[in-house]
Parts: structure tokens; C-alpha cells; sequence
């Protein structure tokens, strides 16, 4: 996997779980895995809140469950939800941790990868910060691209796919403004880690 020198060499995922370049932000929405088993897919999902709104505390507030509901009228239906993810990737790249890979993160609901369901179980669920309507940001890319080398190498990691991959007719995120082609040849890893392209 083609990453820079600089952030192959600092990243590092530790025996708990969490990424050394990450800004930690502990959700309480997990649970340790079923059998505690490893985590073999990556889910890449889009978030932002409220919908096309970028920026502000929201995305961290609602992982936390401190989501102020009275903010915004949006927020109203998200009352009494607990969810999370174990990474949040900022526009402008920062990365976000809230859940140890080690344990199951809340990001992916009902799900199935090719007749294997609760995703969640298996999974690690990457956000990005953005929607179905805009572009990602260059650095976006780049974190996940060095973030998602860093994972396989501490994890046996066999595949990726999108959260509507995994949840079709139920979520359309990372959305069509996700470039998958510039992503997978950003991380060099061949055509069997994206079966879901392979169908295409």
C-alpha cells in the first residue's frame, strides 16, 4: 500500500485498540465483539449533522450521546439514537476515534456482507465527514488511505465496501461523490479487497 514515509511511520494501532494519531473521543455506544473475533471488513460511511452542514461539534456531541436535540430541528428525530463509529475523518483530514477497533462499534444496523449478517460484528466503520450531495476533500482521502493501510496491517483485513454495499435500499452513503477508483488505486491493495466494485 503506497502511504507517505512520514505517516506510515507514526501511525500505529496499539493492543487496545486505538490508533496513536488519532484525537480520542470514547463513545459509550459499544459492545466487545461476539467471541471476540477480529475485525475483517472495512465499512466506509459518510456523516455530517445537520445533513450538508459541515464543521462544529455535532458529529462528536451525537456519538456521545450530548447531542443537544433542540438545536436544530433535524436533531429532533434523532432523539433517544445510539450510535457510533470507531473513526470520524474530517474535511480536513483529522482523524477522530471513538470506539477501540477491538470492540463492536454501532455504525452499520442491519447489514449483510454476501450472506454474513450484523456487520457490525466483524466491521470497523470509518466516517467521512461530508454527504451525498458534495465532493470529498483531498485530504480526506489521504487519511484514509494511510488509515485504512494502518488497520490492515494490524487486522486481518480481506475487504472493504460502502455502507450501502452492505445495506442497500436502507443507506446510500459514502454516496456517489465518493471516488472509489481514485481510492483503490490509492491503496494499492488489489481488486479482491473491493468485491463489491468486482460486481460492478
Amino acid at each position: 500500500m503506497t502511504q507517505s514515509p512520514r505517516a506510515e511511520a507514526i501511525a500505529t494501532v496499539d493492543a487496545d485498540g486505538w490508533l496513536s494519531t488519532a484525537t480520542r473521543l470514547p463513545s459509550p455506544n459499544y459492545e466487545a465483539r461476539p467471541g471476540a473475533i477480529e475485525p475483517t471488513l472495512i465499512v466506509v460511511h459518510n456523516i455530517s449533522l445537520p445533513p450538508d452542514d459541515f464543521g462544529g461539534d455535532a458529529i462528536r456531541d451525537f456519538f456521545q450521546n450530548r447531542l443537544d436535540h433542540d438545536a436544530h430541528p433535524y436533531f429532533e428525530q434523532l432523539r433517544g439514537m445510539r450510535v457510533s463509529a470507531h473513526f470520524v475523518i474530517r474535511r480536513d483530514g483529522a482523524i477522530e476515534q471513538y470506539v477501540s477497533c477491538n470492540d463492536r462499534a454501532w455504525h452499520a444496523g442491519v447489514s449483510e456482507f454476501f450472506g454474513r449478517e450484523r456487520c457490525n460484528d466483524f466491521s470497523i466503520g470509518i466516517e467521512l465527514e461530508g454527504s451525498d450531495r458534495f465532493a470529498f476533500e483531498h485530504a480526506q482521502y489521504e487519511a484514509l488511505q494511510t488509515l485504512v493501510g494502518v488497520l490492515a496491517k494490524r487486522y486481518p483485513i480481506d475487504a472493504l465496501a460502502g455502507h450501502s454495499d452492505i445495506a442497500p435500499g436502507r443507506k446510500t452513503d459514502p454516496g456517489p461523490h465518493f471516488d472509489w477508483p481514485r481510492f483503490v488505486r490509492a491503496t494499492g491493495l488489489s481488486s479482491r479487497f473491493f468485491p463489491y466494485l468486482n460486481q460492478a
